[in-house]
């Protein structure tokens, strides 16, 4: 049985599919540079902006998974992101081996209504302006008929131990945990999209074992409506047993904590998602596959109870 090879490992959704895999009897293998031991899993250890590294870490997989979160530095990001994507499209050529990658909506920039699969690339940002160009790169090697791929893009994503790179978990879910406000970006009235990790990941498999699936976009299964920031705080709260307080965090304040801070003013450029209503799409998925996203109100008591229980940090 051939492998499937999650590039990315460690990270909160690279996590959540590798349960999944190995829960349906799959070989996995997973890769990172620093990867640690994972039960039920082949772990190797990989420097993707190396073509060899790549190569290796690719060979004898069916299916590869693209999972990768860059340090939010876009200097990273531009020194990293095109030698990993065109290192990978290289590999996959090579040992025909079938590509996921997992994707944002950066590229979308402010929407005006829901965004679907075929929504227009016009980036706001830097980091948009790189990953539709690295999007775009994918695409255009399947349209080649150089390897078979398949996008799958997710909202900002929310879930149990999503602590180190989720909006909703670092700024409401960790802080009320802790006793503290909540904090939000900018508009906490504005509508916010939210895939939940588990989603996500039940996902990739699902498009992972479907033939027809490939060489296309794909949005992943994404509760509806979306809810506005001060909604996900009062479930939250309640989920927690805790005050629903908040602290809304304006541009300026953003700006200001990037002098000091770099996550801080990457996302300083990123602050059009929350200020604006960011409604995200995944009917196309939905009405594939039957499947049915998990509410918010699943989502975040699931989410609140790993606080709880000292396991969503």
């Amino acid at each position: 049985m051939s492998i499937h090879t999650i590039l990315g490992a460690g990270g909160i959704i690279a996590n959540e599919l590798s349960k999944e895999l190995i829960s349906k009897g799959l070989p996995v293998r997973l890769v990172s540079r620093h990867p640690a031991a994972s039960p039920g899993a082949e772990v190797m250890a990989a420097d993707l902006t190396d073509p060899a590294q790549a190569l290796n870490a690719i060979r004898g997989s069916a299916i590869v998974y693209l999972c990768i979160g860059l340090k939010y530095d876009f200097r990273v990001w531009r020194r990293a992101w095109p030698a990993i994507i065109s290192n990978t499209i290289a590999a996959c050529h090579e040992t025909q081996a079938k590509l996921i990658f997992f994707d944002n909506v950066y590229m979308y920039g402010a929407v005006d209504g829901p965004m679907t699969e075929d929504q227009p690339y016009d980036p706001y940002s830097r980091k948009g302006d790189l990953r539709a160009r690295i999007a775009t790169q994918v695409m255009s090697e399947v349209r080649k008929g150089n390897i078979t791929a398949t996008i799958a893009r997710a909202a900002d994503f929310y879930g149990p131990g999503a602590d180190k790179t989720s909006v909703l978990n670092l700024l409401v879910f960790q802080r009320l945990q802790k006793g503290q406000k909540a904090q939000w970006l900018v508009n906490p009235r504005a509508q916010h999209s939210f895939t939940y990790t588990k989603d996500a990941a039940k996902a990739l498999y699902l498009l992972a074992s479907d033939d027809n699936s490939w060489n296309q976009v794909w949005h992943l299964p994404t509760a509806t409506p979306p809810l506005a920031g001060l909604e996900y705080l009062e479930m939250a709260a309640a989920a927690l047993g805790k005050s629903p307080q908040i602290t809304v965090l304006p541009k300026w304040m953003i700006r200001a904590g990037g002098l000091f801070d770099r996550t801080t003013a990457e996302l300083y450029e990123m602050l059009y998602q929350y200020e604006y209503d960011y409604f995200f799409d995944s009917s196309k998925f939905e009405k594939a596959y039957d499947y049915r996203p998990t509410p918010y109100t699943e989502g975040i008591k699931a989410t609140a109870n790993a606080y709880r229980d000292s396991t969503g940090f």
